[in-house]
């Protein structure tokens, strides 16, 4: 029988060998009972050495990994609504705006129904539902192919869409924000369609949980400076905001 450490360096390089892990491989793997493995991953995060999903982790290392909706949804969740509340505000009645999908947007599109006279575009699904019934707001969707883990419309249809709309806002969800390396997302279609996003925007609002900040996906959407403002919960360090307001960049801090 492993030792606790051990067996918790071993659950580390598996995961970190295979990017990715199920509780069921690591109790097969290593001779434990699913519950301990659980109780080690939890321990695991909290040192920082990994990242729980439902139902297994993956490496901190894995610039490809991306956590499906359900992940996410209830994540930093408080967060989340009070930077939606700040986007709103930027929001004024007779506006045309771009949601993009994620989790934070919704969190927008559920304060969207006290708006009279908007125009609301967006290639999220969950959006969409929210804003279903709202008879004051005039809601349009992209179409194209939708992706399982972000519930997004993404692709050239959804591209195609885009250039056919001018906007005064776009909405930005992100995986990561790096002062270096700029915005970025785990996949292509992904980044192809948030960058379009951008170019039909007369302003792009990014919208970043502190979880986000310093993180580096496998593709680039855009650099910092492309952002003319961006919404960050006030988890964020004080030398990160004072960097990114160094860059040009508007910061409201929530």
């Amino acid at each position: 029988m492993l030792f606790e450490e051990e067996r918790k360096q071993r659950i580390v390089l598996f995961v970190e060998k295979n990017s990715r892990a199920s509780v069921q491989e690591l109790s097969q793997e290593l001779g434990v009972s699913e519950s301990t493995v659980r109780r080690d991953l939890k321990e695991l995060e909290e040192a920082k050495l990994l990242k729980r999903t439902h139902g297994g982790a993956v490496s901190l290392q894995s610039v490809n990994f991306e956590a499906s909706y359900p992940d996410k949804e209830d994540r930093l969740l408080d967060e989340k609504q009070r930077i939606a509340r700040k986007a709103v505000e930027m929001i004024e009645e007779g506006d045309a705006i771009l949601l993009d999908a994620g989790t934070t947007t919704l969190q927008i599109a559920k304060e969207l129904k006290t708006f009279s006279n908007i125009k609301v575009i967006t290639n999220s699904i969950m959006a969409l539902n929210e804003l279903r019934d709202c008879r004051n707001i005039e809601v349009s969707i992209t179409g194209g192919m939708l992706r399982p883990d972000t519930l997004a419309f993404v692709g050239p249809m959804t591209e195609r869409s885009l250039e056919m709309v001018r906007v005064d806002k776009t909405f930005l969800a992100t995986n990561g924000l790096d002062l270096r390396e700029g915005i970025t997302t785990p996949n292509m279609l992904e980044a192809a369609t948030k960058r379009k996003m951008i170019s039909v925007a007369k302003q792009v609002i990014l919208l970043a949980d502190h979880s986000k900040l310093g993180q580096v996906s496998f593709c680039k959407v855009a650099d910092v400076m492309e952002m003319d403002h961006c919404i960050i919960d006030s988890g964020a360090s004080d030398k990160f905001i004072r960097e990114l307001t160094q860059m040009g960049v508007d910061v409201s801090l929530v």
